[in-house]
């Protein structure tokens, strides 16, 4: 008789658990999997996926706007929020359904409920307990709304999917990728949009002058900043919430959706009784092979507060199941990973922002172009793109790529290549553009900032 039920037992069925699961059944492992929720975790359900969608829908006010511009009449344009709705849930369903497909076929054993430790080599699930040689906790990260007065009153980032008609006005409380992109999607579905941050500008942690520029460019679309300013409380006035901010103003609004960051999903877990080491933050401490510092638990994805994307997780998912269950040594580079935030217009980047580059290396070389793209240039659209090398003045390595225009995030996905692959500036400037694009703009940049 085996000595344990299973080799893997994964707890959460988001991306990265998912991934580890199902690659460690196609390398022959007896796996099991639980979930409380349907498949595919936050991206599939209530992120990546149905705010990507409706990105989409928020660019359409701008794209009908620009057909006019070239010839097209077109009036008595409405949007249905509830068709959306519908639209998007079918979608998201079938995404789901596609991810335990995946598990089925690869033999992972699907355990519904919440799973909670028990020893080091126990999990229970609904009261029954089932044994296994290794854990893997990918839990992921939930939404933080911070406890100010009335904040039970607000909308959190999965409550968004879950409205029923568009609020006519909404204060969004935050200024990340989360606040920044529902911003510009609601925007463009013609909500009054007042975006609040502590700061003078949003996206902090991104290259300032991308953020910048991005901001800029919302405000031009409509979207009402109130900047350096908190949120003290919200009450309710019939079925209006008040808000009550630091400047002592108050202002009335359909929503209030709190976009404050998100934070690891450990309730119920058992960490504690079983001596897993947190972060402040209660993210999972792990080493470089995802290990806890209990031996036979693993943990990966934004359960560990590392690198919080979805691809992140799902590639620390398939060198986990590797490493592990195929004698492989692999180890996961948290360097030169792409990101991009759907907003209106999209920012997307690759390495180092400039602020780091110049902590980093003695001399910085900037190259930068700040242009109206050709689609614009029939009309009186006044949007504008903006393209940044951040460059290593000694080797002229490529150590950072950022856009903020239309198509970013794609045409990032091509220059991450080049970065990661250590690029000098002279390679770029030896690849011929192709014209007329604003991609091209990354190898005609010759003059320093």
């Amino acid at each position: 008789m085996a000595e344990y039920d299973y080799d893997l037992f994964v707890i959460g069925g988001g991306s990265g658990g998912v991934r580890a699961a199902r690659w460690a059944g196609s390398l022959g492992k007896k796996v099991a999997i639980c979930e409380q929720d349907r498949w595919g975790g936050t991206c599939v359900i209530r992120g990546c996926i149905p705010k990507k969608l409706m990105s989409y829908a928020g660019h359409f006010s701008d794209e009908i706007e620009l057909a006019k511009d070239y010839g097209f009449a077109i009036s008595g344009v409405s949007h249905d929020w509830k068709m959306m709705k519908e639209n998007r849930e079918t979608e998201v369903a079938r995404l789901s359904g596609l991810y335990q497909g995946m598990l089925d076929k690869n033999g992972v054993h699907i355990v519904a409920g919440r799973g909670k430790i028990k020893s080091a080599h126990e999990i229970e699930v609904n009261g029954a307990i089932y044994s296994t040689q290794k854990i893997l906790i990918a839990t992921g990260s939930r939404p933080y709304t911070p406890a100010i007065e009335g904040a039970e009153h607000s909308l959190n980032s999965n409550d968004i999917f879950a409205l029923n008609k568009c609020p006519q006005k909404i204060l969004i409380v935050g200024g990340g990728y989360i606040a920044v992109e529902f911003a510009s999607i609601l925007n463009g579905l013609g909500v009054d949009v007042h975006l609040m941050i502590r700061h003078h500008h949003v996206l902090r942690h991104f290259d300032t002058d991308s953020a910048l520029f991005l901001q800029q460019e919302m405000k031009k679309k409509g979207v009402q900043f109130l900047e350096e300013t908190s949120l003290l409380k919200i009450q309710l006035k019939g079925e209006k919430k008040v808000a009550t901010f630091s400047n002592g103003q108050t202002t009335e609004f359909d929503q209030i959706l709190m976009a404050t960051g998100r934070i690891p999903n450990i309730e119920g877990l058992g960490l504690e009784k079983i001596g897993i080491k947190l972060k402040e933050n209660g993210a999972i401490i792990t080493n470089q092979h995802f290990q806890t510092s209990v031996e036979s638990i693993f943990a990966l994805g934004d359960v560990t507060d590392k690198v919080n994307l979805t691809p992140v997780a799902t590639a620390e998912g398939t060198i986990f199941a590797e490493n592990n269950f195929n004698h492989q040594n692999f180890q996961m580079s948290y360097e030169h990973i792409p990101s991009a935030v759907f907003s209106n217009p999209p920012l997307a980047t690759v390495g180092l922002a400039e602020d780091q580059a110049r902590l980093k290396y003695q001399q910085v070389d900037i190259y930068k172009s700040d242009f109206r793209a050709l689609r614009f240039t029939l009309g009186d659209i006044q949007e504008r793109t903006l393209v940044k090398l951040v460059v290593d003045g000694e080797t002229s390595r490529v150590v950072g790529a950022h856009m903020v225009g239309e198509g970013a995030p794609d045409v990032m996905q091509g220059i991450a290549i080049a970065v990661k692959m250590g690029a000098t500036k002279k390679d770029f400037d030896q690849t011929i553009g192709i014209h007329p694009t604003s991609a091209e703009e990354f190898v005609t940049l010759r003059n320093k900032a």
